[in-house]
């Protein structure tokens, strides 16, 4: 009863999904077909938002991404938002983001790089209409790291955010802060070992990093808001999404920090929440552990050779 009532109610209030572009149409082009072929595309309101070229060199690309967005169909609804100037993706995406989740309640998020299963949309749906009132919940995950996922159930809940397609609703969203400031001043000693993995991630080093002015990314803050409000994040043990953008196109993602093991995608379309306990997957952490110290030794194997 649980099920049939919650596939009802996300029929009757689909999220709006975002789509943030700016000059990689071959990526982009791969990112909607893929989300077209999804059962509840044709029922959903999708917005895309094309940032401004910040170069000469990057203008053509820009327009010629726009021609091609001025022509897509498959949605209920679709919304192309072109920004004048550049914006970049730190800026976009929380500009993006908090525009649509503060009139709509809660929202799906893709960048142009993210290939999505025929069920994404389902799975996104009905997350985000099962564990809305759950406020120990903050993010929905489409994507979980190649961790080794043997004897993890379908879905499971930790502190970790992934950002290749995920959902989150407006009441967590608007706790979103970039101050890199005021977030490390907020963490103690244990705190930041905890984030990091002992270490381990290179999660605190991304916070500092942005406070150095050395990169300016938005992903690390979700997930440090995140963590100091104790949030958990549901994650599939198979992927919904892949990133294809490893190939040197994107301003954060090269092949030099791709993730070479990408599963088939999942194509589930029912989902059980109902037998899934609210609390942090103990045996997950562990396996995420593991898979930080590998990237680590990995890492430094190629250092020395």
């Amino acid at each position: 009863m649980v099920v049939l009532w919650v596939e009802i109610e996300i029929m009757s209030s689909l999220a709006p999904i975002v789509l943030f572009t700016y000059n990689r149409p071959d990526h982009t082009i791969k990112t909607i077909e893929a989300l077209k072929s999804n059962k509840l595309a044709k029922e959903s309101r999708l917005f895309i938002f094309s940032d401004g070229a910040k170069s000469v060199k990057d203008s053509e690309a820009v327009n010629r991404l726009r021609e091609y967005l001025k022509g897509i169909d498959g949605f209920k609804s679709i919304e192309i938002i072109e920004r004048n100037q550049n914006y970049g993706l730190k800026k976009s995406i929380i500009n993006g983001v908090s525009t649509v989740v503060n009139e709509y309640g809660k929202i799906i998020v893709l960048e142009d790089d993210v290939v999505t299963s025929p069920t994404f949309l389902n799975y996104m749906n009905f997350a985000l209409s099962y564990f809305e009132n759950d406020k120990k919940v903050w993010h929905i995950s489409g994507w979980t790291p190649d961790i080794n996922t043997k004897s993890l159930p379908d879905f499971f809940f930790w502190r970790i955010m992934n950002c290749y397609g995920w959902g989150t609703w407006e009441d967590r969203w608007s706790n979103y802060s970039s101050d890199s400031n005021e977030i490390m001043k907020s963490f103690n000693f244990i705190e930041k070992m905890r984030f990091s993995f002992w270490g381990l991630a290179n999660f605190w080093r991304q916070i500092k990093a942005n406070k150095s002015g050395k990169i300016n990314t938005w992903a690390i803050f979700w997930y440090a808001v995140i963590f100091k409000n104790k949030g958990l994040c549901l994650t599939p043990k198979q992927s919904f999404a892949k990133n294809i953008g490893f190939d040197g196109s994107g301003v954060h993602t090269t092949a030099e920090n791709a993730y070479k093991n990408e599963r088939v995608l999942n194509n589930k379309s029912i989902f059980h929440f109902e037998q899934i306990k609210v609390k942090e997957s103990t045996k997950a952490i562990q396996k995420a552990y593991w898979f930080y110290f590998m990237e680590d030794l990995t890492k430094l194997f190629r250092k020395i050779n």
